[in-house]
């Protein structure tokens, strides 16, 4: 509020003085009631808290006993004028931080500031109007520094040295005598390596040519008698290949065969040379491994036990040695050897997978079947392999490859292949060198496998051939064979192959089943 103007000569000047001094204490001692109940409000510090320290601590951190300053009795602080002074500096402080000899006053100048000095402008960072390390959308590339092409500081040119001239330098003494023999023994060394370089260079030829350092092993396998290697290696000359072909015609036949005896006869498969038995101006040639070819001439063949004989005249011919096929047994090793596919002296090796198989395989070009026991391998055996020599782990032929079973049209071996039992083989090839002809013993009866589910297992007789031996012994149609001398008879080809074991007019036991009843009747063997 505003007071009004008073004139202190108009009457009631000085009681409206009064009144204002007396309000205006009034308001002082307001505030200070009000101050004073302030402070009656406000609380007061916290007392300081002091724990009661414990006497083993004390002992161990507190002050030596009647030591009431420093704990460092040789010091003493030196007292000048009621002020303590620090103990001087250790010399290598001293050293390294005092001032320089003859330095007067501060060791730093003063800024420019202090001294009303205007300091020196700084060259802008960039160019332009536009300041990229302010612009949140400038790029971020890889560049140089961010100073104007201008502005750049260039390196001080160092002034080039004075030229000296060779005849300066040899002889104006400017160089050292020292200096200029290292510099001839450089140049002299420099050129004898480059010299060197250069002849090796020129002798061994550009980098890509030149004599080869090659680490060579001795031999890492050994071959001992009785491996395969040793065997493949002493029994391949006795197998020949044989080229069944016709002059002038564009293809033929190919087989393989086995030298067994050292006149020059070839045992083979029937069916390799078929078609030179059929007609006489298909070629029979035989090429050995080294080699060399020869015509060979067909002796005879059996196609019922499809085997034949070819005659080769050769001089000491590697022959092969027979051994027994009676001996073998299951998983036996036994090697495979002829020409698969044309491919000449092949080896394969396995084991002997099962004996006595009676096969009946198809005849070829409309040939009957034909139907023999054999040797079941899965040492593997292709077209071609035919009439090549099967052998044991000692090198001896105890069959003659025959045929395989595959899976496929391509008629690929699946490892099942057959051979023909060297105990057989040899019994018809002598009978081939002999005669040229083979007689089969027979028993007079055409018959068929059993089928399934049939209370006998056995070959059933379909017809009886009037007067043979089967129909003198008195076995009827309907009949069921069930065994042969010792063997069991199971199907028709076990029958087959079970008679054709026996010699012809030889008298062998037959048993029979007929309406239930077994019985045995003795058959004379008569010739096919």
């Amino acid at each position: 509020m505003t007071e009004p103007n008073v004139n202190p000569e108009q009457p009631g000047a000085r009681e409206a003085e009064a009144r204002t001094e007396a309000r205006t204490e009034t308001q002082a001692g307001a505030a200070a009631q009000a101050q004073a109940q302030a402070e009656a409000d406000r609380l007061g510090p916290r007392p300081l808290a002091r724990p009661a320290v414990d006497p083993a601590q004390a002992a161990v951190f507190g002050r030596p006993q009647g030591v009431d300053g420093a704990f460092d009795q040789l010091y003493s602080p030196q007292k000048t004028n009621g002020v303590n002074l620090a103990p001087p500096a250790p010399e290598s402080l001293a050293e390294a931080f005092r001032r320089p000899p003859g330095a007067e006053g501060v060791l730093l100048e003063r800024p420019r500031e202090a001294t009303g000095e205007v300091p020196d402008a700084e060259p802008p960072l960039w160019t332009g109007t536009r300041d990229p390390w302010r612009d949140p959308g400038a790029a971020a590339v890889l560049a140089g520094p961010a100073v104007a092409a201008d502005d750049e500081a260039q390196p001080a040119k160092r002034p080039p040295g004075a030229l000296l001239s060779l005849p300066e330098v040899l002889f104006g003494r400017r160089v050292q005598p020292k200096a200029l023999v290292l510099l001839g023994v450089v140049a002299l060394l420099v050129g004898a390596v480059g010299g060197l370089v250069g002849w090796w260079v020129a002798d061994t030829g550009t980098e890509l040519t030149g004599s080869a350092t090659i680490a060579e092993a001795e031999a890492g396998k050994e071959r001992p008698a009785g491996s395969v290697a040793e065997i493949a290696k002493r029994v391949a000359p006795a197998v020949v290949s044989l080229e069944v072909f016709k002059p002038g015609a564009e293809s033929g036949e190919q087989g393989s065969g086995v030298m067994i005896d050292p006149q020059g006869y070839i045992l083979t498969n029937e069916h390799v040379i078929a078609s030179a038995a059929a007609d006489p101006g298909v070629k029979v040639t035989a090429v050995f491994i080294d080699g060399t070819r020869t015509e060979a001439k067909l002796v005879g063949g059996d196609q019922k036990t499809d085997l034949a004989v070819v005659k080769v005249n050769v001089t000491n011919p590697t022959v092969l040695q027979v051994g027994k096929s009676a001996d073998l047994q299951v998983g036996d090793t036994v090697m495979a050897i002829g020409s698969p596919l044309a491919l000449q002296n092949s080896v394969t090796a396995g084991i002997v997978s099962a004996l006595n198989r009676p096969i009946t395989a198809g005849g070829d070009n409309g040939a009957p079947p034909v139907t023999y026991e054999a040797i079941q391998t899965d040492a593997a055996i292709n077209h071609g392999n035919s009439g090549g020599a099967l052998v044991d782990s000692t090198g001896a032929l105890v069959g003659i490859n025959s045929s395989i079973r595959s899976a496929g049209a391509d008629g690929g071996s699946i490892g099942i292949g057959f051979a023909i039992p060297s105990d057989y083989a040899i019994k018809i090839a002598k009978a081939l060198i002999k005669d040229g002809k083979v007689q089969h013993a027979d028993i007079g009866i055409n018959a068929s496998s059993t089928v399934a589910g049939s209370s006998t297992m056995g070959a059933q007789v379909k017809n009886v051939a009037p007067g043979g031996p089967a129909a003198n012994a008195g076995i009827k149609e309907g009949d069921v064979i069930t065994k042969i001398g010792n063997r069991l008879v199971r199907d028709s080809a076990e029958l087959t192959v079970a008679v054709r074991a026996h010699d012809v007019g030889e008298v062998v036991p037959v048993s029979l089943a007929r309406d239930g009843a077994s019985f045995v009747v003795d058959v004379t063997l008569a010739s096919d």
